[in-house]
């Protein structure tokens, strides 16, 4: 098992690092991207500003190879310290000038070039270009439409904690869900339990999460608030103002009460959708298990139903369920794109639109790299969790 894992972890770096590459030459090379920019610049009726220009390229790194501006995006730029005055600087940290005057800024390719010291400068300003210790170090640079200037790193932790407690929530309360409900119907099969749980997860894997998002807002916070009935909100992670909703009072904004408030909606839409999806799945491979030989046998033994349900059934019936269980990982990051816009939910899903949206493409390739590690990471522990729910599987 060990040489399988170091295989699969080598695979999983490369993968990555192909998915990457091709991340990044097609969202660059999109229609809104840098490239139209500069094409932009360059087709109006005066001349083009040279130093413009110049500030364009160098900005995005136009002026070089695409190989060499992924790997300045992938390792980091420049490699090692920027000495002023004798003194080294690493990074995008701002430098004070040791004296006033003028400045001997020498760089790690020996160009040597003098600066003014009257204010502080940044060393990505003197350098040109954007200054980052790369994506393998978890600099995926700065923001340049949604938040200028700002770390991506930093906008994406600004908007997880949001992420991971609508998913986090919705992800559990489906599977804790799902898995009982699943097994009871199939054990109870053309019972009316069976037909009432089989008729609802039938609307509701046919349904998509804007029709059901769209629906609750209109019935549980528009239709409920004009009744006089307790509504819900219609979005946001929390109210901007003091709410008095009927029967149960006022609502301060900002407080445990309102936070929960706010998702009892969202969470519910993504606990529907994925609870349909998993129970039908998980009742279909019950189904199939119960006709096993092996539990006729258990049965004709004399063994108690339960157990013979519990210790011979369940696990096996199991063992395509880890499978699903393989997108957990990237969904708890990734967030729920479509259902974060309908109810203008602040997460990574809606932050993933909006740099699409406003062309932020250093937001949007972060966003896609993460979710493929993830997503690759998550398939890897589903190879390990065979293992674990089914002891005859061995990993070569």
């Amino acid at each position: 098992m060990t040489n399988y894992l170091i295989r699969r972890v080598v695979l999983v770096f490369v993968m990555a690092v192909v998915i990457s590459l091709a991340s990044f030459v097609l969202l660059y090379s999109a229609p809104g991207g840098p490239l139209e920019q500069l094409a932009a610049l360059q087709s109006t009726t005066r001349r083009p500003d040279p130093d413009e220009v110049e500030r364009i390229m160098k900005r995005y790194d136009l002026d070089l190879n695409m190989m060499v501006r992924y790997l300045r995006w992938l390792v980091g730029h420049p490699r090692g310290p920027i000495v002023i005055n004798g003194q080294e600087y690493f990074g995008d940290l701002q430098v004070g000038c040791l004296k006033e005057g003028q400045a001997r800024l020498v760089y790690p390719d020996g160009r040597v070039v003098e600066i003014n010291c009257a204010k502080p400068v940044f060393l990505r300003d003197l350098a040109g270009r954007p200054v980052s210790n790369g994506v393998l170090a978890l600099d995926f640079g700065r923001s340049q439409q949604l938040a200028r200037e700002q770390p991506v790193a930093e906008l994406i932790e600004s908007r997880l904690g949001n992420t991971l407690l609508l998913m986090g929530l919705s992800t559990f309360l489906a599977i804790a869900l799902s898995i009982p409900i699943g097994i009871y119907s199939a054990v109870k099969q053309y019972s009316r339990f069976d037909y009432f749980f089989t008729t609802v997860t039938f609307f509701g894997s046919g349904m998509p999460t804007l029709f059901t998002g769209v629906m609750g807002i209109l019935i549980f916070a528009l239709l409920f608030q004009r009744l006089g009935l307790p509504y819900l909100p219609s979005g946001l992670a929390v109210s901007n103002r003091d709410e008095v909703v009927p029967l149960i009072g006022t609502i301060k904004a900002g407080s445990l009460l309102d936070r929960i408030w706010h998702l009892v909606l969202p969470v519910s839409v993504l606990t529907f959708f994925s609870l349909a999806g998993w129970t039908r799945f998980i009742r279909s491979s019950m189904l199939e298990v119960l006709r096993q030989d092996y539990v006729r046998t258990a049965r004709a033994k004399g063994l108690a139903e339960q157990f013979v349900i519990l210790k011979h059934a369940l696990r096996n019936a199991l063992i395509p369920f880890v499978t699903l269980l393989a997108s957990v990982l990237p969904t708890l990051f990734g967030g729920a794109i479509i259902t974060e816009s309908v109810f203008n939910w602040p997460g990574i899903g809606r932050l993933f639109i909006n740099a699409l949206t406003a062309s932020d493409y250093p937001v949007a390739i972060a966003y896609v790299l993460i979710s493929t590690f993830l997503t690759l990471i998550g398939f890897l522990l589903s190879d390990v969790l065979y293992t674990v729910v089914d002891p005859r599987i061995r990993l070569t």
